[in-house]
């Protein structure tokens, strides 16, 4: 039980790795990296967000979101200003050079599936059963009494 190529923990931090290194060359031209993809793919998607919003989306903490928005606003790819409706809030818009990054990146997802040789089916099912993974992974650290930090 305890045999390391066994444990779902080492095979998905592996795969995370190798996957995003697969991508890296991809996005290199484009000037972003894996994180910054993520944050376009969300804007590209749902158009202007708020980082409480992009935060929810890609569950990631808005202290880790703060430095990929700047570099990506200092790239000239998106906006981050006040929220009208709540000056609290920051929205978060793209420019027409974001906007215009997405023609360029729609040919990434066909160059990914070729790099992996994979056939796509194969990889749509293996992202079914990740997003399975995450929900039951959600539900578990929802659990009384089960402390986030020891779970593998």
């Amino acid at each position: 039980m305890l045999a390391l190529e066994r444990q779902v923990c080492f095979a998905l931090s592996v795969a995370a790795r190798t996957v995003v290194a697969v991508y890296r060359p991809v996005l290199e031209p484009l000037g972003l990296t894996h994180p910054q993809y993520l944050v376009m793919l969300a804007l590209w998607q749902h158009g202007q967000l708020s980082v409480k919003e992009l935060s929810g989306l890609l569950q990631l903490d808005p202290g880790t979101l703060s430095p990929l928005l700047k570099r990506l606003e200092a790239a000239g790819l998106l906006r981050r200003e006040r929220d009208p409706q709540d000056q609290r809030n920051l929205a978060l818009a793209l420019t027409d050079t974001g906007k215009a990054l997405r023609a360029e990146a729609e040919r990434i997802p066909a160059g990914i599936v070729e790099r992996l040789g994979m056939p796509v089916e194969e990889l749509m099912s293996l992202q079914e059963a990740l997003t399975r993974v995450i929900a039951a992974s959600q539900r578990a650290l929802k659990v009384p009494g089960v402390d986030e930090s020891t779970v593998a």
